[in-house]
């Protein structure tokens, strides 16, 4: 049995019993989420949502990216958020690697070099003070007021804020 077989089977016996309100794609709370794909962040455990309250953007870091404002201007624009909570983590992935030595990597397996940045970093409050400036300098964010950065810590689960 395939993973993706075992979370059928766990959906398949699941049944309806996620509670929340599926009626509208407009989170109820009007809040962003931005954190890491990191497994061990509970997105709706972490800060008790329901199903409908918050759109949950993820990616590799939690970092805003060129995608992350996309995702974050239709999550304002079309469906009616706006506030911004970023959440980054301590032993992030993102602080094990360097930005070149990547890059060096995937070019020397594949040939080719990436375009795209890996947004590599030493400092989980620096890269959380870098995303939310990025967040709140958008031109195509209109509510860009209140965003605040979060630490996440993986082994107490502490959140802490950074200025």
């Amino acid at each position: 049995m395939t993973s993706i077989d075992v979370l059928l089977k766990r959906n398949q016996e699941l049944g309806e019993v996620t509670p929340g309100d599926r009626s509208s794609p407009k989170p109820s709370l009007q809040v962003a989420v931005l954190t890491c794909m990191d497994a061990r962040i509970r997105v709706f455990e972490l800060f008790g949502l329901l199903q409908g309250e918050s759109h949950v953007l993820r990616n590799a870091g939690g970092v805003v990216t060129d995608d992350m404002i996309r995702s974050l201007a239709l999550s304002q624009r079309k469906l009616g958020t706006r506030e911004v909570l970023i959440v980054q983590h301590t032993e992030c992935g993102l602080s094990m690697v360097t930005e070149d030595d990547f890059k060096d990597e995937l070019e020397s397996d594949t040939g080719l070099r990436p375009t795209w940045s890996v947004e590599a970093f030493r400092s989980v409050e620096n890269s959380v003070r870098t995303s939310v400036e990025r967040v709140r300098r958008s031109a195509y964010l209109p509510h860009t007021e209140n965003v605040r950065g979060f630490v996440y810590d993986v082994k107490t689960g502490k959140l802490t804020e950074v200025q």
